[in-house]
């Protein structure tokens, strides 16, 4: 891991509203996994997608649960 490829975003939690910091990875590419919220401990789904081409980083957060439908 490079220190520019580590990025930190702010997200908010589908389930409870609670905002915390994720430190995001950038240099493994695209990326599905899951956080536990800090607040109340639901599992909150993180897909990222980088494109190395644009120079873009695109981080969409869900529900654990919304996935599936």
């Amino acid at each position: 891991m490079h220190e520019e490829d580590l990025t930190h975003a702010i997200v908010r939690c589908p389930h409870c509203g609670h905002t915390t910091q994720l430190g995001v990875d950038t240099s493994n590419g695209d990326q599905d996994y899951q956080e536990e919220c800090s607040a109340c401990g639901d599992l909150i789904h993180i897909q990222l997608t980088v494109d190395p081409i644009h120079s873009q980083t695109r981080l969409k957060v869900d529900g654990n649960d919304e996935q599936f439908y």
